[in-house]
């Protein structure tokens, strides 16, 4: 065997995650899809009421903070979405090490309490510590410490399972939407979030019962922060890449129900785009799960990326119901496929006990693109008056992203055709 075959050989091993050392892995059971449903719940708690802000997003510029500008409101869910990241590596590593139930359990205690006293906000400080700080850290802990069990649990079959788990995050960004609609208007805001804080509740009490892990603690610890896991070339490029994606990802999303409502369609189905946008996620969450364990993640996520960054572009031109409609169905089907397939190739390159500080060192290199995005393309648009220069800047940065992620695939392969 020549060199070269030997190299491509080696970056297969990289990339399949040494499955070699657990080949007990179950790839299914009762406690192994408990497990899944568990940390569904907990995305649905976390991600489903994230992908909601748009509603808070349009509601405060018309009620509770009408006086602050549209930048200044995106940073209340541009802090919220980047914290939900952001606690990866040191709560990943935590996980790596042995603890799961302790911070499951407090972070949940906090986010129900976080929620409910948003309805007590009055300032937009009292918003931003609260809603933005609080739901997005305590969110943030419930969903790094709970996400890597899946790979316990998973090896041949570990994109469906992450598929289901990404699932979770579009039926939240579905029905809350719908729920958010509907209580704000019969309910009032205080009561909206207080009844909004006892269905996450319910969520936060199936993720404690029913989250597990499989393998033992890491043995070995070693330095808090591990730079050796960019020692795999494609490791950094990936990183690189999900940051400059997350740079431009939620930006039609924060502003669909915005867009809409100057568009002149109705309160009513401006306000539902959001969830029609979260229902086609499902689909591409499932559907790109499945096609990435036959085809690969890069190899199912590099075209999903492509088109939700053709959706950002068209997204400001779309001015009528048909079009912001489909606009909020293919943005919704491609996003989906990015949100399920994210972690994946970062799984994959090295030890399954190495997972957590691995796929958690990504999760927070990319925070800080999601924490820059929105606020980002709010300026753009206070500066402007217009969506049309925020769509070119965020589909630039998502398309962007596809050109970082071929490269990480060709340091991955060596070659134009191949499982990635």
């Amino acid at each position: 065997m020549d060199e070269r075959a030997l190299r491509d050989l080696d970056d297969e091993k990289v990339f399949d995650g040494d499955a070699s050392e657990d080949s007990e892995c179950p790839d299914g059971g009762l406690k192994a899809w408990l497990c899944v449903l568990g940390v569904s719940c907990a995305v649905c708690a976390t991600f489903g009421v994230v992908n909601a802000w748009g509603v808070f997003q349009a509601y405060y510029e018309q009620n509770n903070l009408r006086t602050k500008s549209s930048s200044a409101i995106a940073w209340i869910g541009s802090i919220q979405y980047a914290l939900t990241f952001m606690p990866g590596h040191p709560f990943g590593r935590l996980f790596d090490i042995g603890y799961l139930r302790l911070p499951v359990a407090i972070s949940s205690a906090f986010l129900i309490a976080c929620t409910i006293l948003t309805a007590e906000c009055t300032k937009y400080s009292h918003f931003l510590l609260c809603q933005g700080i609080g739901v997005g850290l305590a969110g943030g802990i419930v969903f790094t410490a709970a996400i890597g069990t899946v790979s316990h649990w998973f090896e041949k079959k570990l994109g469906l399972a992450l598929a289901c788990v990404a699932a979770g995050s579009s039926v939240g960004g579905t029905i809350f939407p719908i729920i958010l609609k509907n209580l704000l208007e019969h309910q009032g805001f205080q009561w909206t979030l207080r009844i909004n804080g006892f269905i996450i509740a319910g969520l936060l009490l199936v993720v404690n019962l029913t989250v597990s892990r499989r393998l033992p603690p890491k043995p070995h610890s070693g330095p808090f922060i591990d730079l050796s896991i960019f020692k795999v070339p494609a490791y950094p490029f990936l990183c690189l890449s999900l940051f400059v994606g997350f740079l431009g990802l939620y930006t039609c999303l924060t502003y669909l129900t915005i867009t809409g409502q100057q568009a002149g369609i109705g309160n009513n189905l401006s306000f539902y785009l959001v969830s029609i946008a979260n229902a086609g996620s499902l689909l591409g969450r499932l559907g790109g799960g499945m096609l990435a364990d036959r085809f690969g993640p890069l190899n199912v996520l590099i075209p999903g990326t492509f088109i939700t960054g053709i959706m950002t572009y068209v997204w400001p031109f779309s001015r009528n119901k048909g079009s912001l409609v489909a606009v909020a169905v293919l943005y919704g089907i491609s996003s989906g496929v990015y949100i399920a397939l994210l972690a994946q190739p970062a799984a994959r390159m090295g030890k399954i006990t190495e997972v957590g500080v691995r796929v958690g060192m990504v999760w927070t290199i990319m925070s800080f693109g999601a924490l820059a995005g929105p606020p980002i393309s709010g300026t753009i648009r206070d500066n402007t008056g217009s969506f049309k220069n925020v769509g070119y800047f965020a589909g630039s940065c998502i398309m962007g992203s596809v050109l970082l992620m071929l490269v990480t695939r060709h340091l991955l392969l060596h070659k134009l055709v191949g499982h990635a």
